[in-house]
């Protein structure tokens, strides 16, 4: 039995209940989470408060949490990579709202402090445009949260949402175009 299908098994059977199987799986799967988050966060700035370790621990709960009836091993990785996009979109928001008042009072306007705002915009802005794509066509805008934020690989997010490398392809570049039209008409 290859890696992969391991990890199917495992994810079914621990949703199944057996909870012996989730030890079994956490090893399997924490390097390809960790290969997730630093995808995430290599997109982020250099003194990013947020380190891959604390975004991969925070979405492996919320994987736990959810407990959904996993189909496969890339379905499992395809929601972990949307979890994260969602951490980390949150992350950007609250930075936001602190930057405007809402946390501790600030003394200094650092050069980290004004890159930290400018990503955070950005990053909103790329989820405000994501979230008008999926109205339009969902699947582009998943292809867009599964290549970007999650790191995977044409193969990968083909899987992932049963399709072929060919049309994530085309998906991908077509939502690239939208998205960059988009955010340019917004800024």
């Amino acid at each position: 039995m290859g890696p992969s299908s391991q990890v199917s098994e495992l994810l079914i059977a621990w949703c199944n209940g057996d909870e012996a199987a989730l030890e079994r799986l956490v090893p399997l799967v924490e390097r390809e989470l960790r290969r997730l988050a630093h995808g995430y966060m290599r997109r982020e700035h250099p003194g990013h408060t947020l380190q891959t370790t604390a975004l991969v621990n925070e979405a492996f709960i919320r994987l736990i949490d959810q407990k959904s009836p996993w189909q496969n091993k890339a379905h499992f990785f395809g929601i972990a990579a949307q979890i994260m996009r969602r951490i980390l979109l949150n992350y950007a928001r609250d930075q936001k709202r602190d930057k405007r008042g809402g946390g501790a009072f600030q003394v200094s306007l650092s050069e980290a402090d004004a890159i930290t705002a400018e990503r955070s915009v950005e990053l909103i802005a790329l989820d405000d445009a994501l979230t008008r794509l999926a109205l339009i066509d969902e699947r582009k805008s998943k292809v867009v949260e599964l290549r970007y934020f999650g790191g995977l690989t044409v193969e990968e997010t083909a899987e992932v949402l049963k399709v072929s490398a060919i049309t994530v392809t085309r998906d991908w570049n077509m939502a690239k175009a939208w998205l960059a039209r988009e955010i340019g008409d917004g800024a």
